[in-house]
């Protein structure tokens, strides 16, 4: 018989990721540690900052709640400004981008299901965005971590 169990990360111990002007990436779940199912992570982002370039992911579906502030989306052809109890859920394949509004932050959970593995992918871009290293470091990457750029610089 195979013993379930549940996968718990208390507040305190998930890695944190630090980004400029006081945003951070919270690593709560990667797909290893749900089975494949889901990873899950927490974003907050300072006031007009940025939170993805334009993407798309092949293989997964991605949810975003927003937890606090206000949030700028891109989706598809779409423009869709979300706050505080927003929902959105962006199936495969549809570019889309985000940041917080302007003149204010943001705070959201993120889910991709089925999950992949993209703790690397966020630890990547928290050193893009320090300035240690470039964004086209990620270019080799989009299969692996399932995030596909439509503009191949990033925007950057």
């Amino acid at each position: 018989m195979t013993v379930l169990k549940a996968f718990v990360v208390p507040g305190e111990s998930a890695e944190r990721v630090a980004l400029p002007a006081g945003g951070a990436f919270s690593l709560l779940a990667d797909a290893s540690d749900t089975a494949g199912a889901l990873g899950a992570n927490r974003l907050t982002l300072g006031a007009g900052r940025d939170g993805a370039t334009l993407h798309y992911h092949a293989r997964s579906t991605e949810l975003f709640y927003v937890l606090d502030g206000a949030l700028d989306f891109v989706l598809g052809e779409e423009r869709v400004t979300l706050t505080k109890g927003g929902l959105v859920v962006v199936p495969p394949h549809l570019p889309h981008a985000f940041g917080a509004a302007p003149g204010t932050g943001a705070d959201l959970l993120a889910v991709l299901t089925p999950g992949v593995d993209r703790y690397g992918y966020f630890r990547q871009l928290g050193r893009i965005q320090h300035g240690l290293e470039p964004f086209d470091s990620l270019l080799p990457e989009q299969e692996r971590y399932d995030v596909h750029f439509v503009d191949a610089s990033g925007g950057q």
